[in-house]
């Protein structure tokens, strides 16, 4: 049986980032919504929109339905449904946008503390497919506090959100790499890999390739195949796609040593955010 209270440092990462979200757009000039995002096609607004339109949903909202052709950006069906949440809320003043996000991320609040434990361990849908509730909450999460930093980007006011949220960030992107390095870049058996994050939120991350399977080691016997330094704030940036691989390898703050033609593979293959 599930215990509720395991999991409550999920609420209280999505607590601390929905109030962030507010105390970052609340104070600005109504013209601040309009301010475009890393998203394409998105605005201040239009991510409010989103992260609104998917609380509403879980809440038991009926979602929109779009009008007109989709943006060339939008791909998926996830994405049909997000450009819905956006094109219901386009024409609305920004602050009117905010009050509406901050009303149904209480209700959201309020209904994950009510959940049993078991509730917690049901599988269900997700964007990632079948996957427990808990996942699924950590990646609204993940999606949040991505989208709290687009915001930050969009109003040209970076800040340093640590913090629960940041840790599940990091350990979702991290628990992702063994696919990274053994499936998207199908690096062969014997190909070992040491990657060095700073801050933080930093760890040194290992990993080697045997059998067709890559898996993290706790440590290397050998020098590595390839080892990148960085920083956690650019490694996060690249495995959301807010920055390019160009940009993460020729950043100043990144090293490379071994095999440079795997670091650009890698680097091209990190973005793992839908």
């Amino acid at each position: 049986m599930g215990d509720s209270v395991a999991y409550a440092w999920i609420v209280d990462a999505l607590e601390e980032t929905w109030r962030t979200i507010d105390g970052v757009v609340r104070p600005q000039a109504p013209l601040a919504y309009d301010a475009m995002t890393p998203c394409p096609g998105w605005s201040v607004r239009d991510v409010l929109s989103h992260l609104l339109g998917f609380e509403q949903v879980l809440n038991g909202a009926t979602p929109p339905r779009f009008q007109g052709e989709y943006p060339p950006y939008v791909q998926n069906d996830i994405g049909r449904l997000n450009e819905a949440f956006v094109q219901a809320n386009r024409d609305r003043p920004g602050i009117d946008v905010l009050n509406s996000f901050v009303r149904a991320t209480q209700e959201s609040l309020a209904r994950l503390r009510a959940l049993a434990g078991d509730d917690w361990d049901r599988v269900g849908w997700s964007p990632e497919g079948e996957r427990p509730y808990h996942r699924f909450q950590e990646t609204r999460v993940l999606d949040s506090w991505i989208h709290l930093q687009d915001i930050r980007d969009a109003l040209l006011e970076p800040a340093d959100d640590h913090g629960p949220a940041e840790e599940i960030v990091v350990n979702r992107f991290e628990a992702a790499l063994p696919f990274v390095v053994g499936k998207k870049v199908g690096a062969p058996d014997g190909f070992t890999m040491q990657l060095n994050l700073g801050g933080r939120a930093g760890r040194t991350i290992t990993l080697a390739v045997a059998d067709g399977r890559c898996r993290p080691v706790s440590a290397l016997v050998t020098p590595p195949t390839l080892e990148m330094s960085t920083p956690v704030a650019l490694f996060w940036r690249r495995a959301a796609g807010r920055i390019s691989a160009d940009a993460f390898l020729g950043a100043s703050a990144t090293d490379v040593r071994g095999d440079h033609a795997s670091a650009r593979a890698f680097a091209q293959a990190l973005r793992v955010m839908i």
